[in-house]
């Protein structure tokens, strides 16, 4: 309900009732429960019910598609499903489903006790099960434990220090893992939790009355919203804000320089984690004053080891681009009944025994001053006209850019099936092709810079505020870049003309 408030007093009474009754269902450790509402007090209610009975949480977006939701709840083993009474119909086909409305039938377990349960929770025991896209179709579930979910709790608030002056907002859907933070670090620390409504997080302007109104010092956003939400501010907006948290996606120059000119006083933190590992796993604040050469993802959070790996498992260099891998408390069991990809992904660590390591399958190099450069996916590389290129080193180059504000670059393929780059950009002024080039050319090879590009208003945003590589729009022959045009002037010329037309698979040339 909007508008709705609890104090942490009423807040743990409701969750120790929940968490009372979920054991007489018979939850145990590692049983997996569903929760399945929208973002709502009762949401928080509901996690806080499956943890303190000792089992673990599996978020379900209730618009998810049908298909989707049916492989998770099959996937689980869900028993047990907290939901609302405007959510729970996309659960009405499972039969054997037992399903607590949070917002209408928490009255029945009034007459279970509000007092702290005595379940004894260890490290080891799973804390939720997050389910990320796969690469089979198939989402698959991420299973964090509470060592590890603990350890990020207990660093975010010795680096941050929030009092109970502080508000922070959620807004992130509790699919994602960001969530997790959001949702549980004012618990820690007893600052205030602001709810953003449901989609919220997509507008930006609503955000700014959020902040404003509730005097939210504390934000996350994925860079990709964060541009959005700079592009609407003006210097001196949201007065109360002290600190922004940005993941999710690489943080770009302009991002920065961006947020620099609007928020004077504001710290601006870049973190780095994967689902596999517990939220977060580095991380850097960006300096306030003075020019910088890039954006880094910095350094390990307490507990946790970092390394750059080559294909053999081996330690590059530094300066030399390889796998990051993680070790350490913050990483994850594994995916729920996925063990050949678990015994993939995570390995024995090489280099500390009796420790795992997560191989996240991004590429990163050490810098001189023990910071992390991110460069980008593994599977963003594309091999070129007999060249590998790394998609995330062109993008990076292009924020560095001055007037562009976001960017993205992919490999398409022509009517002949050859692979080309495309540069899609925001722009603060009308689109120079041939400038982005020269200026692209001055740091990268010839054949790393695009020759086709798409100007756009906006990138497109997934429902989680990312970058929408998807819905990206196919370039036009309009789009090519090209210099003054000059028609062929001989018989030869025009024969040569449309053989190259013909391979490029471009229509006819302005002559014919």
């Amino acid at each position: 309900m909007m508008g709705e408030e609890l104090s942490y007093r009423e807040l743990n009474e409701r969750s120790n009732q929940l968490g009372r009754y979920l054991r007489d269902q018979g939850v145990q450790a590692d049983t997996l429960v569903g929760i399945c509402l929208e973002r709502s007090l009762e949401m928080l209610v509901g996690i806080l019910g499956i943890l303190k009975s000792g089992a673990a949480y599996v978020p379900i977006d209730p618009d998810y598609p049908q298909d989707r939701i049916s492989y998770m709840v099959g996937d689980a083993g869900m028993k047990q499903v907290l939901s609302s009474s405007s959510s729970h119909k996309v659960l009405e086909q499972y039969g054997d489903l037992s399903v607590v409305l949070l917002d209408t039938d928490l009255g029945r377990m009034s007459n279970y006790s509000t007092e702290n349960l005595s379940v004894a929770v260890r490290p080891s025991d799973l804390a939720y099960v997050i389910y990320t896209s796969g690469s089979t179709g198939n989402p698959k579930g991420v299973m964090n434990e509470h060592g590890g979910v603990v350890n990020r709790l207990l660093w975010t608030q010795s680096e941050y220090r929030l009092t109970a002056e502080d508000s922070i907002v959620q807004k992130t859907s509790f699919s994602f893992d960001v969530s997790v933070w959001e949702l549980l670090w004012s618990v820690t620390c007893g600052a205030k939790l602001v709810f953003a409504k449901p989609e919220g997080h997509k507008d930006a302007l609503y955000l700014k009355e959020l902040i404003e109104g509730h005097n939210i010092t504390t934000i996350h956003f994925v860079p990709s919203m964060l541009g959005v939400f700079l592009g609407s501010m003006e210097l001196g907006d949201c007065p109360s804000l002290q600190r922004v948290l940005c993941s999710g996606e690489a943080l770009q120059m302009d991002h920065v320089n961006l947020f620099k000119e609007k928020f004077r006083n504001v710290r601006l933190d870049n973190l780095y984690g994967p689902t596999e590992a517990a939220i977060d796993v580095s991380s850097w604040e960006v300096p306030l004053e003075g020019d910088l050469s890039g954006v880094s993802i910095g350094k390990p959070v307490a507990n946790t080891r970092l390394y750059v790996l080559d294909e053999d498992n081996g330690l590059v260099p530094l300066g030399v681009t390889g796998e990051l891998c993680i070790g350490g408390i913050q990483v994850a069991r594994g995916y729920l009944n996925r063990e050949e990809l678990t015994a993939e992904r995570f390995i024995a660590n090489p280099f500390a025994a009796g420790d795992r390591i997560y191989k996240t399958g991004d590429l990163a190099r050490w810098l001189p001053d023990g910071n992390i450069e991110y460069i980008g996916r593994k599977d963003n590389q594309v091999k070129i006209r007999g060249y590998r290129i790394e998609l995330g080193e062109i993008e990076n180059a292009l924020s560095l850019v001055a007037g562009i504000s976001q960017c993205c670059v992919l490999a398409k393929e022509d009517a002949s099936g050859n692979k080309r780059l495309v540069g899609y950009v925001v722009s603060e002024e009308k689109l120079d092709k041939t400038y982005l080039q020269d200026q692209l050319k001055s740091s990268l090879p010839e054949y790393m810079v695009p020759m086709i590009w798409v100007e756009l208003d906006q990138m497109p945003l997934t429902s989680n505020g990312k970058l929408d590589r998807k819905s990206l729009p196919e370039p036009e022959s309009s789009d090519l870049s090209t210099k003054e045009y000059v028609a062929p002037r001989t018989e030869r010329e025009e024969q040569l003309a449309a053989i190259w037309q013909n391979l490029l698979g471009h229509r006819k040339s302005r002559y014919s």
